[in-house]
């Protein structure tokens, strides 16, 4: 079962797939397929609303389609689409009283291996640069409203027998006037022509998250997908 944070929620079988230093292997000797894997592939690969929970929907408002989310938190703009692939794409949110969830889910396909080779080794090197600790004032305009917070950033590396990149966890905290967390895992992979960016959020008032059940939650959303695509 999946659970979040808020509220339990009816959802995703939890699987072996990228589980940091899990040691999931295969011992049945056969090879990894280095086949090319199409857009079809990886729309139907990403997760629905309905299968995540009665809650969870499709946002109102579309992102730019050529910027990818926030690696590295606090004032950094997300980067832009790497260039040569051909990008599908799946956002998801829960939103509440006490809190949020949201599940961003990008494949970029591109025509051979050395394109999504090429875009992964450019995203690395961005979250090698996240700084690990930042401080961020206080911002109240016309488009944003968010009080002062800390956050820490880490980059891990993941690796399975077919898919291998990072994720970069990054846990925020609000100024005590405006308690508050907010739990964000920014996982980008690879598999021969196609980069998966998957970010799972979870924002909560008054209280912080479980650090363990957060843990385990963006691990089985990233697991079911690249489960999907095989």
């Amino acid at each position: 079962m999946f659970v979040t944070g808020r509220v339990a929620r009816t959802a995703v079988t939890a699987l072996c797939a990228l589980a940091v230093a899990a040691g999931c292997s295969s011992d049945d000797g056969e090879k990894p397929d280095t086949s090319n894997i199409s857009v079809t592939t990886m729309r139907g690969a990403l997760l629905q609303a309905a299968e995540i929970g009665p809650t969870w929907a499709a946002p109102e408002e579309s992102a730019d389609p050529n910027q990818l989310v926030s690696i590295c938190g606090g004032t950094t703009a997300p980067p832009e689409v790497p260039p040569g692939g051909q990008v599908v794409a799946s956002p998801l949110a829960d939103e509440g009283e006490k809190g949020a969830q949201t599940l961003e889910q990008i494949a970029l396909v591109y025509g051979d291996k050395s394109g999504a080779d090429a875009a992964l080794a450019g995203l690395k090197a961005i979250a090698d640069g996240c700084p690990a600790n930042l401080s961020v004032a206080a911002v109240d305009n016309d488009t944003r409203n968010e009080p002062a917070y800390t956050e820490t950033v880490r980059v891990q590396p993941l690796e399975d027998e077919t898919w291998s990149g990072f994720t970069v966890i990054r846990h925020k905290e609000y100024e005590k006037t405006h308690p508050g967390t907010a739990d964000v895992a920014v996982t980008i992979v690879q598999r021969v022509n196609v980069v998966l960016v998957d970010a799972y959020a979870i924002y909560q008032l008054s209280n912080a998250s479980s650090g363990s059940q957060f843990d385990a939650d963006w691990k089985k959303l990233v697991g079911t997908v690249v489960q999907r695509v095989g």
